[in-house]
């Protein structure tokens, strides 16, 4: 049998039309789920939850479908494997390629960083696993649909995706008068703070580390527009996330 003949007869394409659908509909649903967690400034946000559930529909289809061609029309198992498990080693990629995914995940200033990546290495793992199936129409639409929509929502970012974060430390001598201050000086900056420490020491100063995001970064002129005002600030810094 040629690699035509063998692509045309594992499946039809009804069939292939179908595994598309099915993958075209969880990167709906994952979105869906994403713009919600990202609307609260979480960190996985829509880009991670569009990947993670396109993985997750590729996989379970290969895992329903990927084995078919082992498998005569009238339902007997060809000769050699016989009480073989087909899906025993795809399903050890499944969860060992987590591990190499955990590896790019790490936490900078308040922020988590490498959650999309991760996401990406466990979407070509289900696409290796899809081409290893003989499973070529999904495995080539969820790379193409994948790459994408990294492309498109990387330039057109949404949700918290699209926020900047800064790093703002204070030094202040009276911590009670400055943080209303500072809560009115952040809201006129359309900011929300995503993380903080607060740190008061016994010669009375009061120490402040926060992370906080908003539209666009806050800029040097906004931020001494701000400081000059004070006379409590001791010292103070501001520090770009990215």
């Amino acid at each position: 049998m040629t690699f035509l003949q063998y692509f045309n007869t594992q499946f039809s394409l009804a069939q292939n039309l179908d595994f598309c659908l099915r993958m075209l509909l969880a990167s709906f649903c994952g979105a869906a789920i994403g713009a919600e967690r990202s609307r609260r400034f979480k960190e996985a946000g829509v880009r991670t939850h569009i990947i993670v559930c396109v993985a997750a529909a590729l996989i379970m289809i290969i895992s329903k479908y990927g084995f078919a061609d082992l498998t005569a029309a009238d339902g007997s198992v060809f000769n050699g494997v016989r009480g073989a498990d087909p899906a025993r080693v795809a399903a050890q990629v499944v969860s060992g390629i987590s591990f190499l995914c955990a590896g790019v995940i790490f936490k900078n200033q308040g922020t988590i960083k490498g959650l999309t990546t991760a996401a990406g290495i466990w979407v070509t793992a289900g696409i290796g696993l899809a081409v290893g199936a003989g499973m070529l129409v999904p495995a080539l639409f969820a790379t193409v649909l994948v790459s994408l929509l990294q492309i498109v929502m990387h330039r057109y970012a949404i949700g918290a995706d699209a926020y900047s974060a800064n790093r703002l430390q204070f030094s202040v001598k009276n911590g009670h008068d400055f943080n209303s201050a500072l809560e009115r000086q952040l809201e006129a900056w359309s900011a929300q703070v995503t993380d903080s420490k607060v740190t008061r020491s016994k010669d009375g100063t009061t120490e402040y580390d926060l992370t906080v995001r908003r539209r666009d970064e806050i800029s040097y002129a906004e931020f001494k527009a701000f400081t000059t005002t004070r006379e409590d600030i001791l010292s103070a810094s501001n520090s770009p996330i990215r």
